[in-house]
């Protein structure tokens, strides 16, 4: 029986495997039938592994010293699918991201600065740097402290990321099309409006009433309709294609599982919070937001889908900024009512030579070492 050292570690308000570079196989093929095996995946319920059985469970970080000479860690992020033998690296995850820093430090991959050490990471899925601080303490990265996000129990320490340097992360512009609405032909559906967007991860933006949907609707509401969730996918697909993440709008389920995300946003609105069944009031946020990951819907939020539907609210016509309140536009930050809470990203957007363009984005998270030892596979 073969074993891996790696570390669970919870970062924002997802949770994933970490392992250092130099402890997983070269092969690129044996490394990710090794990430397949740790996690348990094939399979529903992920149970001969470390994998949850959801989506937000179902993630890896693979973290070295970085070959650059202008960052301290080279980082790829894995989406591991549940029930069929793929990793998808389109894109990343900001929650997970919000954890590679401390994991770099108390690994000692990078050295630990006093009150707080700045890491700076090199994202291979984006090739794109990511610049985080972690509070440190006696050598080791600070965990508690008193910064809450909605969607996990509790307090911790607060910890920064600047992702400044990614727009069009994955397509390689802002707006991948040049536009900031689209009519697409959906099938079973017909003509359909949409705005794309890819900062740190493309999204697709829909207006909740043009696919029979409030918009308010709780993730277990969604999920619990499979007609629905196949309509919303049939969107989804059809823009992955549309911009190349795919061959056909069918494929995008296989090939690009995890990316583009699909976001049905609503004015602001006052609404319960699912998990902890307290109000968010409109008051308090710029929009109201349901995002849809790997085929179901998110339960809160994700970290790099914050940051680009704060972006995406900031540029002028989007479907999102038409019902964003104006007065995000000049605030620095954005609050996005998602179903467990309220997230705040910090956001501003310019313009230059005509065109929008992303002048700051980052988010606040907080990150917590749950295990560390070896995993048998």
């Amino acid at each position: 029986m073969e074993k891996v050292r790696c570390v669970i570690l919870r970062g924002g308000t997802s949770k994933g495997v970490y392992f250092r570079d130099e402890d997983l196989p070269k092969d690129p093929e044996a490394r990710k039938n090794t990430i397949l095996r740790v996690f348990g995946s094939p399979d529903k319920r992920q149970i001969d592994g470390l994998g949850g059985a959801d989506a937000l469970t179902s993630k890896v970080a693979v973290v070295g010293k970085s070959k650059r000479d202008d960052c301290d860690v080279d980082y790829t992020f894995g989406q591991v699918s549940i029930d069929t033998p793929n990793i998808y690296t389109k894109g990343i995850c900001g929650n997970i991201t919000s954890g590679v820093g401390s994991f770099a430090i108390d690994e000692g991959l990078v050295k630990a600065v006093e009150p707080e050490t700045t890491v700076k990471i090199y994202n291979t899925n984006t090739k794109r740097i990511i610049i985080e601080k972690v509070p440190v303490h006696n050598g080791v990265a600070v965990t508690e402290g008193d910064y809450q996000i909605a969607g996990v129990p509790g307090s911790g320490a607060k910890v920064s990321l600047d992702f400044s340097d990614s727009a069009g992360a994955i397509t390689g512009k802002l707006l991948p099309t040049g536009n900031v609405v689209e009519t697409i032909e959906v099938k079973g559906i017909g003509s359909l409006q949409v705005s794309i967007v890819d900062c740190c991860q493309v999204q697709v933006f829909v207006r909740p009433e043009d696919v029979g949907m409030t918009g308010l609707e709780t993730p277990y509401k969604i999920d619990a309709n499979e007609v629905l969730l196949e309509r919303l996918e049939s969107v989804r697909g059809t823009v992955a294609a549309m911009i190349g993440l795919c061959s056909t709008p069918k494929d995008a389920r296989i090939v690009s599982g995890n990316s583009p995300h699909l976001v049905l946003p609503h004015k602001a609105q006052d609404y319960r919070s699912y998990l902890e069944d307290t109000m968010v009031y409109a008051q308090d946020i710029d929009f109201v937001a349901r995002m849809m990951f790997m085929q179901k819907t998110h339960k809160t939020y994700a970290g790099t889908g914050a940051m680009c539907t704060a972006v995406a609210s900031l540029i002028d016509g989007t479907l999102i900024n038409r019902i964003c309140k104006p007065e995000a536009q000049n605030a620095g930050c954005v609050h996005i009512g998602h179903p467990a809470g309220v997230m705040t990203i910090e956001a501003e957007v310019g313009m230059e030579n005509g065109a929008p363009a992303v002048k700051k984005v980052g988010i606040s998270r907080t990150a917590r070492r749950i295990m560390e030892g070896f995993v048998y596979i």
